[in-house]
């Protein structure tokens, strides 16, 4: 089982610059072909309603339906792109979404204002996505794991999956600050890592295998271990540094430190596990 822990789909393409094909180049059937190709099982959708797309919780559902057994929907809920982003209600809007789309995740993309976390509104989001059982895949910078160690503790049944090794950089310089801050994160036993976004910290991000994110990798793997790492490609936004095999070949081929085995893990089981165990 191969699971695809972060991809996206959308009806329009949302970016600059403009592309000659936006119907085509976003749409669910782009994501199952390479999935096809490279012998992908199943994918997770982070969905994302940014330019073009205010209805991709909408058309990413209506994917699922479609295509039963290969996709699941990561909703997007409150991300900071959205009007709601930290309003009063956000506990009830997850709970709207999730009961609407039969949720087993949602995503929260969060600037830098992390004392929400703490607030009324922030404790009642996230206690109603504890007792709805639901994963929370969470896009947040590097100074906020400190929060997020807080939240995780506050919430110990409660998966956190972090976006794109939680978004260090290959260029740091030792002492290595910024990812000595991630890895202190391992310390809770409900943050996981998504093994995604190379292209977000090599230096040079289309220099297929981005072997400078190598040190990164084992890093992550000694910290977490392989139960608490899931692999994701960042479909289709990596298509403009890298195919979709080469985003699985990064880790699979390159990663040679890793045994088979916690290969396995990281490449599905882990995320397939969390899946069958969450939602209601």
């Amino acid at each position: 089982m191969i699971v695809d822990s972060h991809c996206h789909a959308w009806a329009q393409w949302p970016y600059q610059p403009e592309v000659p094909d936006p119907d085509s180049r976003g749409i669910v059937e782009q994501l199952l072909f390479e999935m096809d190709r490279c012998g992908v099982d199943q994918a997770a959708i982070v969905c994302a309603r940014i330019d073009h797309n205010p209805d991709n919780n909408d058309y990413v559902a209506e994917c699922v339906q479609r295509y039963p057994g290969r996709l699941y929907q990561i909703a997007d809920v409150d991300c900071v792109w959205m009007d709601s982003y930290h309003q009063p209600g956000a506990d009830q809007r997850l709970r709207e979404a999730a009961i609407k789309y039969n949720l087993k995740a949602f995503t929260h993309y969060v600037r830098s204002d992390y004392e929400w976390f703490e607030s009324a509104d922030g404790l009642a989001f996230f206690q109603a996505a504890a007792d709805l059982n639901l994963i929370v895949s969470i896009a947040i910078a590097p100074d906020g794991q400190g929060p997020l160690r807080k939240l995780a503790a506050r919430f110990p049944e409660t998966p956190f999956l972090c976006h794109h090794m939680a978004q260090p950089k290959a260029a740091e310089r030792p002492p290595y600050p910024v990812l000595d801050n991630i890895l202190r994160s391992a310390d809770l036993p409900n943050i996981y890592i998504k093994l995604s976004g190379y292209h977000y910290a090599s230096q040079v991000p289309w220099d297929y295998p981005q072997s400078d994110c190598g040190r990164i990798v084992r890093a992550l793997y000694q910290a977490y271990g392989a139960e608490r790492l899931c692999w994701g490609t960042d479909y289709p936004v990596v298509r403009a540094f890298m195919t979709y095999r080469h985003a699985l070949e990064a880790f699979r081929t390159h990663c040679t430190f890793v045994p088979d085995a916690d290969k396995a893990l990281i490449l599905g089981d882990n995320l397939y596990g969390l899946l069958q165990k969450a939602g209601r």
